[in-house]
C-alpha cells in the first residue's frame, strides 16, 4: 500500500459507526476510489523516476525532462492539470503549494551571447505555500517565497519575496500583498481527499 493510501487510513474521519455521517463519508470514498488509486499510482512512477514527494501529495499530468532525483515536492501539495518541469538543476518545492495548469518550470537556458550557445543552469525553489497561477514561466535561479503568488501568464525572471504577488511579462511585484497566517490545505478541497479526511 503508498505511502497516500496509508495516511489516509491512519488519518480518515471516522464518524459513529452506521450513522449518517458514516454513511456518507463511505460512499463518497467508494466512488472516489478509482481516481485515488489512479492519483498513487501516478505518484508510484514519480517515485520509481527518483521524485521526492511528500505525503498527501495530488499530481496532476506532471512532464519532466531530467533526472527525477533533482526535483523535491514537500507535503500536501496540489499540482493541477498539465506541468512541464526542467530539471537540469535542483527544483525544491515547499509545502502546501499549489501549482496549475499550464505551468512551466524552466532550470536551465541558453546563453545568447556565448559563440557556442551553451546552457547555463541554475536551481528553483518554490516556498510553502505558494500558489503559481495557470500558465506562468518560472526562470533559471528563482525563488518565489513563503506565501507569494505568481499571476496566470506571469514570466518570473527575478524572485518573488514572501507573501508577494507578481503578475505581467516579465513579473512586477504589485504594491497589495497577501495575508501572512496561512491554515489550509490544498488537497484537502479535492474531492478524493475530502472523501477521507473531511472538512
Amino acid at each position: 500500500m503508498s505511502s497516500n493510501l496509508v495516511y489516509l487510513w491512519e488519518h480518515r474521519e471516522r464518524p459513529k459507526v452506521l450513522s449518517p455521517a458514516w454513511s456518507k463519508s463511505w460512499a463518497k470514498r467508494v466512488l472516489h476510489l478509482r481516481a485515488l488509486l489512479r492519483a498513487n499510482w501516478r505518484r508510484a512512477k514519480l517515485e520509481a523516476a527518483g521524485v521526492q514527494l511528500g505525503p498527501m501529495t495530488e499530481i496532476g499530468e506532471l512532464k519532466l525532462n531530467g533526472p527525477g532525483r533533482n526535483l523535491f515536492i514537500g507535503a500536501e501539495c496540489a499540482i493541477v492539470g498539465e506541468v512541464r518541469i526542467a530539471l537540469h538543476a535542483p527544483v525544491r518545492i515547499g509545502d502546501r503549494v499549489v501549482i496549475n495548469d499550464g505551468v512551466r518550470i524552466l532550470t536551465g537556458e541558453h546563453d545568447v551571447c556565448d559563440p557556442a550557445w551553451r546552457m547555463t543552469a541554475a536551481p528553483i525553489r518554490i516556498e510553502d505555500y505558494a500558489w503559481v497561477a495557470e500558465g506562468a514561466i518560472i526562470l533559471p535561479g528563482v525563488r518565489i517565497g513563503k506565501g507569494a503568488v505568481v499571476g496566470a501568464g506571469a514570466v518570473v525572471t527575478k524572485d518573488v519575496p514572501d507573501f508577494a504577488i507578481a503578475v505581467d511579462n516579465p513579473a512586477r511585484i504589485l504594491d497589495k500583498k497577501r495575508c501572512t497566517r496561512f491554515r489550509y490545505s490544498p488537497v484537502r478541497f479535492l474531492a478524493t481527499y475530502e472523501a477521507w479526511l473531511g472538512h
